[in-house]
């Protein structure tokens, strides 16, 4: 008699999320040289494997094409020999970084004499849902890996035979060096399904982090069942106060917006003090035109262009609301700081606001009534990146308030523990 396995009767998607679960428990204890080797074998072979990689990049990037799909997204899709050497650098400098697992966060002894420490530890499987750049498939690995973590990878579907190759990649290296295999897996299957199961496996996977547009983090957000950090859309903002240095405030706005306009710390918005709008805004409106950037303009702004060589089209009230992503920008002129606040509050993401400012004054209130994950003084919000900050690569950029806010490092992938070391002591 042939006796079922309980695997049996499961999903695959299930049966992926049971992998992991045990993968991760393996994880958890091993030492740094550990991890750190294996991420070293994993960076060589994304090298040694690239023909591999590109050739089933190839594939999808041919029938993105052919679908129809805007070269502004294709260019997030496709991979090369160069850009793969990048991938694999950025692994290796995953292996630069401090390894958190086992930090003291807090500790002491307490008046009793029992020893108390609350230390970091994994947060267990992490799945991770995103679209499009394959890229990422690589870097939450390596992230997860290193802070201990099992990986559940959800591309999107436009990248599955990317992201196919990437993983094949990524298990043969872990694998050959010691680690589980089953620590980074694909979700298995291209349907909404599968993607639907990941977020109902409760229990199985302890964290969803979702990365890409509003309807996707949305979607997430609202239907998971599995707790969900909120990495979210970047509709950022670059006010200019009314006190602002012109030559600083153009620089800061073209760089915000045009150095890397596909991207959620990009702005999305200007706001600019009508006391300096009529000296700014047609430097601005130029630079602007210059960049390429068409300027979705308020009515004030718009008296002000007449004569620049700006491509301004009139603001709608969904303009207020868009990540572009994309060579546009909306603007408009304010009263006042306060103002500029008001709009901020009613239209941002959360993510990243910026002010131009030579006032201290102006500068201390708009950081204090602000409320996003950044805040930046006379500096672009291209800034807002880990590793710009200095904590090396990132999974995302939470806008949420709970666990983790902003750029998410190695840190921001654990939890902690309590350790409570006693001599025989017991609770009168």
């Amino acid at each position: 008699m042939t006796t079922l396995s309980p695997y049996d009767s499961m999903s695959p998607v299930t049966r992926a999320a049971y992998r992991a679960k045990a993968a991760a428990a393996d994880l958890a204890p091993l030492p740094r040289a550990a991890k750190d080797d294996a991420l070293l074998a994993v960076a060589d072979a994304l090298e040694v494997r690239t023909s591999e990689i590109v050739e089933a990049n190839a594939q999808d990037v041919a029938a993105a094409r052919a679908g129809g799909t805007p070269e502004a997204m294709i260019d997030r899709l496709v991979l090369t020999p160069e850009r793969l050497r990048a991938v694999a650098a950025d692994v290796r400098d995953v292996v630069a970084l401090p390894d958190p697992v086992g930090e003291v966060v807090r500790g002491s002894t307490l008046p009793n004499g029992i020893d108390l420490r609350q230390v970091r530890v994994p947060l267990g499987v992490v799945g991770i849902i995103y679209e499009g750049r394959p890229n990422v498939t690589a870097d939450a690995a390596a992230l997860c890996l290193k802070s201990g973590n099992a990986a559940l990878l959800r591309g999107s579907s436009s990248a599955y035979r990317s992201n196919t190759a990437l993983v094949r990649v990524i298990r043969d290296a872990i694998g050959g060096a010691g680690l589980p295999a089953d620590a980074v897996q694909l979700v298995p299957g291209e349907s909404r399904e599968s993607v639907r199961e990941l977020m109902r496996a409760r229990g199985l996977v302890d964290v969803l982090i979702p990365r890409g547009g509003a309807s996707l983090i949305n979607t997430v957000v609202q239907e998971s069942t599995v707790p969900v950090i909120e990495t979210g859309t970047g509709n950022c903002h670059v006010y200019v106060d009314a006190q602002a240095d012109l030559d600083t405030a153009v620089d800061i706005l073209v760089n915000s917006k045009a150095q890397r306009p596909s991207v959620c710390n990009a702005a999305e918005t200007l706001l600019v003090h009508q006391d300096i709008a009529a000296a700014f805004l047609p430097r601005a409106l130029d630079a602007l035109a210059d960049a390429g950037v068409t300027v979705h303009a308020d009515e004030r702004v718009a008296a002000y262009a007449r004569g620049s060589r700006a491509t301004v089209v009139p603001a709608t009230p969904e303009d207020w609301e868009t990540e572009y992503l994309s060579y546009d920008i909306a603007a408009a002129v304010v009263d006042s700081l306060d103002r500029a606040v008001e709009h901020i509050r009613l239209w941002t993401s959360g993510h990243t606001e910026a002010i131009v400012t030579t006032s201290q004054q102006a500068a201390r209130r708009f950081t204090q009534l602000v409320d996003s994950t950044t805040v930046a003084v006379n500096a672009s919000t291209r800034f807002t990146d880990g590793g710009q900050f200095g904590f090396g690569a990132e999974i995302g950029i939470s806008t949420q308030k709970l666990h983790a806010r902003g750029p998410m490092g190695l840190p921001e992938l654990t939890s902690t523990k309590y350790i409570v070391t006693g001599d025989g002591h017991v609770r009168g």
